[in-house]
C-alpha cells in the first residue's frame, strides 16, 4: 500500500521534483552535440550458438566477439588492419554467415531515404583472412543478404538482383528489368520504406534453393520533384516517385527464383490491384513462403503460405480491424517449426496469439486490459514467448515471459523503461534500462532474469549530469473535456518558486500510436529552455500508445481534431495553475507535432500566444498513401474530413504568433506543405515568422543546423512570451 501511494503521489505531481544540484548551467550546445546522451552497444548481434554475441568496436575498425556467460571479449573476428589483400580504414556495418566462415563488411554508405542505403560491400573469408570486394562489377550495393547455408549472398544493384556464389566465385544477375523510378526488384519504394519500415523484400528458402522477392512496378506512380541548391549557379532537380493520398501506388507481385534451374516464377497470391505486400518470409519449411498482404484500407490482413515450386497459395491467417491493422505486428510474426506467433488487437488490446503452422489458433498467450508493446520471440522447446508490455503503466515498459500453460514471469526488475535483446535460443538477454533520472543501464541476464554482468552503466554521462543544475521531469495527470485521464510530465526551472508565474511551452508529437510521456531518460533542448525561466509540459492525448485499441484509434477518419482538443485542454489546465502565466503559453511540435501545433492555433480560441511548427503537414492530400489512408482513407471517401483536418483550410483562423520551420529538401513532408500554408497566411493578412533550411531533409540533421534551429526557436519564444527583443 505504501508503494502504491508513493506511485500515485508521483503521478499526481505531489512529490517534490528531483533536481540536479550541480553548479554549472546547462549549455544548449552541449545538449545538441550529445554530451548528455547515453551510449549503447553498437551493432550487437547474437551468434548462432546462442553463447556469444558480436559488436562493432568504437573506432569502427573491428568486429568483436563476446561471451554471454562471462561478458568477456573472447575473439576479434575481423580487423581492418589485419585483413589481407584489400585495405580499409574503417567499416560502417557487417553481416556474418550462419557458419561463421564469411563476413560481409561495408563502408562509404550513401543513404537514399530514411532507412535505405547503398555501400561498397566486401567479402571477408575468415579462414584465409582474406578481404576483397564482394562483386567484380563496379557500383554500390543494397541489402546484401546471406543464404541460410552461407554459400551465397543476394544483393541489389541499380534495382536488379544479383547472386554471388562463393563456392564457384561467380555472380548471376537474376533480374534484368530494374530501372530507377520504374521497376524495383527486392528493394522497396519510398512509401514502403517510410510507412512499412521495409527496405528488403527478399527471402531465402531454408534449404537455400529458392530466393523469393517482390517486384514493384512504380511506373504509374506520380513523381515529385524538388531542388538541391548546393551553392550552385543552377540548382539540381531531384525526382522520385511519391504516391500522395488517393493516387496510384506501385503494383506489386511476388516471384521465386530457383537456384538450380535458374527459372523465375510468379507466386499466385490473391491480391487486390491496389493491395500491399508489406513482407515476405520463408518459414523453416522450404516449401512454405509466407506472403503477407493488406488491402488498401489496411483493415484486412491475409497471410498465405505459397509453395515456390507449384506457386500455389494457401490462406493460413486472416485478421480484420474496424479501424486498421498495425503493420509493425505483421513484420513481427515469428515462425518456428510447428508454430508461429502473431500479435493482434482483436480483443481490444494488443496481445500475443499462438497458431499451428496450419493456421489453427492454439492459445491466446497474453490477455488483460493492457498492451503488449514488443515481441522478442518464441521458444519452441518450452512453448514460451518473450515480450515487452505496458502492463504496469502506459508510461513504463517491462520484460516478461509466459509459457503455454499461462505461467508468467517478470524478467526486468527495475521500474522505468526496459527493452531486451535475446540470444539465439533465449538462454541470455541484454537489457537496456532507463528512467527519467537514470541514463541507459545495459545489463546481461540469464533466462530467469538474474543479472550476470553490467555491460555499460553510462557512468560518464551520470557523473557529468551531477555537475549541472536542472530539474528532471515530474509526472502528473488531469482529465480532458471528455473525462479521459491524460498522462503528462512537467519540467520546472531549478530555481522554481511557487510564488512566481512562468511562461509555459507545450511540447508534443500527438501522432497515432506515439508516446512522449514515458519514464525514460532523455536530455533535450527544452531542458535548457526550462533553465531560462520556462515551464515545459508534455501530454499524451487521445490517439497515443499503450492504452488499448479504442484510445489509440479513436482519431480514425479525423486526424488532428481530438489530438488538438487534448492539447487545448492541456493549455486550459495549465492556465488554472497558480504558477503558470496563462497569458504567455506556446506550443511546439515537429512533423505530426507541427501539424497539431497549427491545428491548436486555429482551434484554440487564442489560448496559445505563440507556436512553433516544424515540417508540418498542412493538408493530408499532400501526404503519402499508406500513412494517410491508414488513418483517413482516401480523399474521395472522406473529403469533408480532409477539409476539416487541414490547417491549410483554416489558416485564416490562426491566432497567436507562428514560427514556421521546414527543410527545402524534405522528401517526407514536402516543403510544399509550408509553402502553401505561408501563401494562405499572406492572403489572410496574418503575420508570421519563417525559418527555411536550405537542402535539409525532414530531420534537419547536423549539430550546426540543430543548434541554429533551437537558438532561433528560443529567441522567438523570448520575444513573444517574455517580450525580450
Amino acid at each position: 500500500m505504501k508503494r502504491t501511494t508513493l506511485i500515485l503521489l508521483v503521478l499526481l505531481g505531489l512529490l517534490p521534483v528531483h533536481a540536479q544540484n550541480g553548479h554549472n548551467p546547462l549549455s544548449l550546445k552541449d545538449i545538441v552535440e550529445g554530451k548528455f546522451s547515453a551510449r549503447g552497444i553498437r551493432m550487437m548481434r547474437s551468434l548462432p550458438d546462442g553463447e556469444h554475441y558480436t559488436a562493432l568496436s568504437n573506432d569502427n575498425k573491428a568486429i568483436l566477439k563476446y561471451s554471454y556467460k562471462t561478458g568477456e571479449l573472447t575473439d576479434t573476428l575481423f580487423h581492418v588492419d589485419k585483413a589481407r589483400e584489400t585495405k580499409l580504414e574503417s567499416i560502417q556495418g557487417y553481416s556474418i554467415d550462419s557458419r561463421g566462415y564469411r563476413i560481409l563488411v561495408w563502408n562509404d554508405v550513401e543513404y537514399i531515404y530514411r532507412r535505405s542505403w547503398k555501400a561498397n560491400v566486401y567479402d571477408y573469408d575468415v579462414r584465409r583472412n582474406y578481404l576483397k570486394p564482394l562483386s567484380d562489377y563496379p557500383g554500390k550495393m543494397m541489402i546484401p543478404t546471406f543464404s541460410p547455408d552461407g554459400r551465397m549472398v543476394a544483393f541489389v544493384k541499380e534495382n536488379n538482383i544479383w547472386i554471388k556464389k562463393f563456392d564457384f566465385d561467380t555472380e548471376v544477375q537474376i533480374t534484368q528489368d530494374g530501372e530507377m523510378n520504374n521497376i524495383l526488384n527486392g528493394v522497396t519504394d519510398w512509401v514502403y520504406e517510410e510507412e512499412f519500415g521495409q527496405t528488403n523484400l527478399m527471402s531465402w528458402s531454408s534449404d537455400s534453393q529458392f530466393l523469393a522477392y517482390v517486384k514493384s512496378d512504380e511506373s504509374q506512380v506520380k513523381s515529385f520533384e524538388f531542388q538541391y541548391y548546393k551553392g550552385k549557379l543552377y540548382p539540381e532537380s531531384y525526382v522520385f516517385k511519391y504516391p500522395k493520398a488517393g493516387e496510384d501506388n506501385s503494383k506489386v507481385a511476388c516471384y521465386a527464383y530457383n537456384i538450380e534451374t535458374r527459372d523465375t516464377r510468379k507466386m499466385e497470391v490473391p491480391l487486390d490491384d491496389d493491395g500491399y505486400i508489406p513482407s515476405i518470409r520463408f518459414t523453416e519449411n522450404p516449401d512454405q513462403l509466407a506472403v503477407m498482404t493488406l488491402n488498401r484500407h489496411q483493415n484486412s490482413f491475409d497471410m498465405y503460405f505459397v509453395n515456390p515450386k507449384s506457386t500455389v497459395a494457401k490462406l493460413v491467417l486472416h485478421d480484420e480491424n474496424k479501424y486498421y491493422i498495425d503493420p509493425d505486428w505483421i513484420l513481427a510474426i515469428d515462425f518456428e517449426k510447428d508454430n508461429f506467433v502473431y500479435v493482434s488487437e482483436k480483443d481490444g488490446y494488443t496481445h500475443i496469439y499462438l497458431y499451428s503452422m496450419t493456421g489453427v489458433l492454439e492459445k491466446q498467450m497474453t490477455s488483460g486490459t493492457w498492451d503488449v508493446t514488443a515481441i522478442y520471440g518464441f521458444d519452441p522447446e518450452t512453448k514460451t514467448v518473450f515480450y515487452q508490455s505496458a502492463e504496469e503503466s502506459p508510461m513504463r515498459r517491462s520484460v516478461y515471459k509466459i509459457d503455454i500453460k499461462g505461467n508468467k514471469t517478470k524478467l526486468s526488475a527495475l521500474e522505468g523503461t526496459n527493452n531486451a535483446t535475446f540470444s539465439r535460443g533465449f538462454k541470455y538477454y541484454v537489457n537496456n534500462y532507463s528512467n527519467v533520472t537514470t541514463p541507459t543501464l545495459i545489463t546481461l541476464h540469464d533466462q530467469k532474469g538474474k543479472q550476470l554482468f553490467v555491460l555499460n552503466d553510462n557512468a560518464a554521462v551520470k557523473n557529468r549530469l551531477q555537475e549541472f543544475r536542472f530539474n528532471t521531469k515530474e509526472f502528473f495527470t488531469f482529465a480532458n473535456d471528455n473525462g479521459d485521464i491524460l498522462n503528462g510530465w512537467m519540467i520546472k526551472p531549478s530555481d522554481f518558486s511557487a510564488n512566481k508565474r512562468y511562461p509555459a511551452l507545450l511540447v508534443q508529437y500527438s501522432g497515432p500510436n506515439s508516446q512522449q510521456v514515458r519514464d525514460a531518460y532523455g536530455m533535450d533542448w527544452y531542458n535548457y529552455l526550462a533553465e531560462q525561466g520556462y515551464i515545459i509540459v508534455s501530454v499524451d492525448g487521445r490517439g497515443t500508445a499503450a492504452r488499448g485499441d479504442e484510445f489509440r484509434k479513436c482519431t480514425y477518419m479525423k486526424l488532428g481534431i481530438l489530438e488538438s482538443d487534448d492539447q487545448i485542454a492541456t493549455a486550459k489546465y495549465l492556465a488554472g495553475q497558480s504558477y503558470i502565466d496563462k497569458n504567455n503559453m506556446a506550443i511546439w511540435g515537429w512533423s505530426f507535432g507541427g501539424f497539431t501545433t497549427l491545428m491548436c492555433m486555429s482551434r484554440g480560441n487564442g489560448i496559445l500566444k505563440a507556436g512553433v511548427a516544424i515540417a508540418p503537414v498542412t493538408d493530408w492530400r499532400f501526404y503519402d498513401t499508406v500513412y494517410t489512408e491508414r488513418f483517413m482513407r482516401t480523399p474521395k471517401e472522406n473529403n469533408a474530413n480532409y477539409d476539416l483536418c487541414a490547417p491549410l483550410k483554416m489558416a485564416d483562423k490562426l491566432q497567436g504568433r507562428l514560427l514556421l520551420i521546414h527543410g527545402t529538401a524534405d522528401d517526407n513532408v514536402h516543403y510544399q506543405n509550408s509553402a502553401e500554408y505561408m501563401k494562405a497566411l499572406q492572403e489572410a493578412g496574418i503575420p508570421f515568422n519563417a525559418m527555411p533550411y536550405t537542402d535539409k531533409d525532414h530531420s534537419i540533421v547536423g549539430a550546426k543546423s540543430r543548434n541554429h534551429l533551437y537558438t532561433g526557436v528560443i529567441e522567438f519564444l523570448n520575444i513573444y512570451l517574455k517580450g525580450q527583443i
